[in-house]
């Protein structure tokens, strides 16, 4: 067990270390975004600029919910703050939702009355985002960080960041070439569309961590037919499962077994079966199961149990 909790606890502060790092080389991004969009005038520029401001106080929110996610468990807190980092990428996600509908609307309104912008200043600017980006990106991918759900959500928002770079560096270059300054707005619609659909699906996986949906690819009809085929399982009923967090699956139930297996000793096999199924025929590895053993006429003893 010790050396189960160090090597996790090593991870959580790889976690950490990526996103200092990520959180610092984001801030520098968007310091020199923010001066490209005002020298230049271009709202690509501006739109990925407020996109990487979110981006910075996304992975503040980050670095926090890492920082506390190395916390130990204690007697209040039975999972420690395992789920900070789900409320984080909930955060993170929620504001960058925000961004991407402002970017559209803003894009939608320069298509109309384009401003004039400067190309130049448009590439060079884009450039220094562009490989900004990448630096943090290659840093949060490095080992074993990425399953993470939180540093997957910062993962998420600096991909769609050097996206956003790429896009403004196209503009810059087709108003030098051709002088069309609408580009800059289309761009800044296509930054919004980058950023919308991603975004909702983050807060699909996260909201569903929160409300305590079954783990994906985790059945429960079928978790409760392969637990009814073992012998001597009459039911099984209050059957739950969860996530406390991205990668920690939890399942409870309660199974119901003939009388005798009370009687002769052969209910602790039967409890070895039980898990031993979930572990055989299910893809997603959930290491806390735990069953309540019951008699037949255990259930008119609960105030109340459901299927």
């Amino acid at each position: 067990m010790s050396a189960g909790h160090g090597h996790g606890h090593g991870h959580a502060e790889q976690n950490r270390r990526r996103l200092a790092g990520a959180l610092a080389i984001t801030s520098a991004v968007l310091v020199a975004e923010a001066v490209g969009a005002w020298v230049s005038g271009s709202l690509a520029l501006l739109a990925d600029a407020g996109h990487v401001l979110t981006d910075v106080a996304g992975l503040v929110i980050a670095l926090i919910a890492a920082t506390l996610a190395t916390r130990p468990a204690s007697p209040r807190r039975t999972w420690g703050y395992r789920r900070a980092e789900v409320l984080a990428a909930t955060l993170q996600a929620a504001a960058l939702l925000a961004v991407g509908t402002f970017v559209l609307v803003e894009g939608v309104q320069r298509l109309v009355e384009p401003p004039q912008v400067s190309s130049t200043a448009m590439l060079v600017f884009g450039a220094v985002g562009l490989l900004g980006n990448l630096a943090a990106l290659a840093l949060l991918l490095r080992g074993e960080g990425a399953g993470n759900v939180n540093v997957r959500a910062a993962v998420l928002e600096v991909v769609n960041d050097a996206l956003g770079s790429v896009a403004v560096l196209v503009a810059a270059a087709v108003i030098a070439l051709t002088g069309w300054t609408r580009a800059d707005a289309v761009v800044s619609v296509l930054i919004g569309l980058l950023i919308v659909p991603r975004t909702l699906k983050l807060l699909r996986e996260t909201t569903g961590v929160l409300l305590e949906a079954a783990p994906p690819g985790l059945d429960l009809d079928d978790v409760r037919r392969h637990l009814l085929e073992l012998p001597h399982v009459r039911a099984v009923h209050d059957l739950h499962a969860s996530q406390i967090t991205s990668g920690l699956p939890v399942l409870s139930a309660h199974v119901v077994l003939d009388d005798t297996c009370f009687h002769d000793g052969h209910a602790p096999a039967i409890l070895d079966q039980l898990q031993a199924c979930l572990a055989e025929h299910f893809p997603i590895a959930v290491e806390h199961s735990t069953f309540q053993l019951e008699p037949v006429g255990h259930g008119g003893h609960e105030t109340a149990t459901h299927d």
